[in-house]
């Protein structure tokens, strides 16, 4: 079989729909269920509001209520209608993986590599089959980054008022966005030039240090047009999709789809090292100096990571996401699929070699979570008092998550999604050229 894109995904369509229908039957025959807790939670909210009531009367529903909008045709055409929802989003994914390498200049038989690997990684093809809502975030985040890169600067705008509403954590994109949007590489009115994959496997990082500014340079031109329409449109459209829910569903919708999740904790099903303090704590409100203790080494290596890393908007967003999970008060298994549709978008630019760094940051990675899972499954499942084992389970997690972030760091090689335009001439119909 030839391993093409159209191959690969007709092939993951198959897989897909024969996963979702097997899920069905193992809901229906087994005690152990393949469908995602949390997908009975959007269905139940589906229903509620099919009929004209809020979605925030079913327990523990705290999303939008544009998800239960989604999720009406569950209520009043199949139950599964989500879960193919969910899976088209997940191939979607390697769709936009796929064109965001293309338009980066990268050949087409690494472009299907890349893309098989979201396509067939286990758990990124499973959790869209089990009903499990991440996959269309983690396709509207790699769909900005391709407006971006095409220059439709005022689409991908939209888009990220409406993800961040959506869900909540996107929020983390907006300086590095705001960063990249820099004058000096894109021109008003002209499509922006891109950097081509191959001119960096000829080109150590140090080379492009004379052409291609850091961020902290950028700083100095920071208002501009493009940067403040950005701005003021995906705000409008964040505030008009929380005005109108907040004029339906009132307070409990601001409480439970957005501000519970600022001050979330979870003293179980946890992977954060945060979980033992919260779980001794746990009936008694953290203190403003508990709170920024958590907040403040999130923040501080968000902050590096943008400055440092922006104009390489790709790789800016997968380690930020991989740093925001790491050392988040609440982890959750679901989370890590943010940073697994962002890796194969990098993956061209990464010195890292199988046989070795990527086998150990395999092996680190899942071995500390398996670690983490044993104790887990102890505590959840058999009552045993494992709470201390467990915290430093999390610790090596973190350790883990810290050893993988600093391996992709140092195995990247940086590069600016855009070049930098030095000088700009006019010809003799007075259309902009660059030099």
């Amino acid at each position: 079989m030839v391993i093409n894109f159209q191959s690969v995904l007709i092939f993951s369509t198959i897989l897909r729909v024969l996963l979702i229908l097997y899920g069905d039957w193992q809901d229906s025959h087994m005690e152990v269920r393949y469908t995602d807790v949390d997908y009975l939670v959007f269905s139940d909210a589906a229903t509620l509001m099919s009929s004209g009531e809020s979605p925030f009367k079913r327990t523990t529903y705290r999303y939008s209520p544009l998800l239960a909008f989604l999720l009406i045709p569950n209520a009043v055409f199949h139950y599964s209608w989500g879960k193919y929802l969910f899976s088209a989003a997940d191939l979607l994914v390697g769709y936009f993986i796929r064109s965001i390498l293309k338009l980066r200049g990268v050949p087409e038989k690494i472009c299907t590599y890349c893309m098989m690997a979201w396509l067939f990684n286990p758990f990124t093809f499973t959790i869209g089959t089990r009903g499990n809502c991440e996959p269309l975030v983690c396709a509207v985040i790699l769909w900005i980054i391709t407006c971006i890169m095409r220059g439709k600067v005022y689409q991908a705008a939209i888009w990220y008022g409406l993800i961040v509403h959506f869900r909540i954590y996107p929020i983390i994109y907006a300086l590095p966005i705001i960063l990249v949007l820099d004058p000096r590489f894109i021109q008003s009115g002209q499509k922006p030039m891109l950097v081509n994959w191959s001119s960096h496997q000829e080109k150590s990082p140090q080379c492009l240090d004379d052409t291609d500014p850091s961020s902290w340079t950028v700083l100095a031109s920071f208002f501009s047009g493009t940067r403040i329409l950005f701005g003021l449109i995906s705000g409008a459209v964040f505030l008009g999709f929380t005005g109108l829910f907040y004029y339906l569903y009132g307070w409990e919708f601001l409480h439970e789809a957005l501000l519970y999740h600022l001050t979330r904790t979870d003293p179980r099903h946890n992977f954060s090292i945060y979980f033992y303090h919260i779980y001794l704590h746990y009936e008694h409100e953290l203190s403003i100096l508990e709170k920024l203790v958590s907040f403040l080494p999130q923040f501080t290596v968000q902050l590096v990571l943008m400055f440092i890393y922006a104009l390489d908007l790709p790789f800016c967003f997968l380690v930020q996401t991989v740093a925001f999970v790491a050392f988040n008060k609440v982890i959750t298994a679901q989370y890590f699929v943010w940073f697994f549709s962002l890796i194969p978008v990098v993956l061209p630019w990464s010195k890292m070699k199988m046989k070795w760094e990527g086998l150990s940051c395999i092996v680190i990675w899942m071995g500390t979570q398996l670690h983490w899972l044993m104790w887990g499954y102890l505590l959840e499942f058999k009552g045993k008092n494992v709470f201390l084992p467990l915290w430093i389970a999390s610790l090596l997690f973190l350790a883990a998550n810290c050893y993988v972030l600093i391996m992709m760091i140092r195995c990247h090689r940086y590069s600016p999604i855009f070049q930098r335009l030095s000088t700009t001439l006019k010809d003799s119909k007075g259309r902009l050229k660059v030099k």
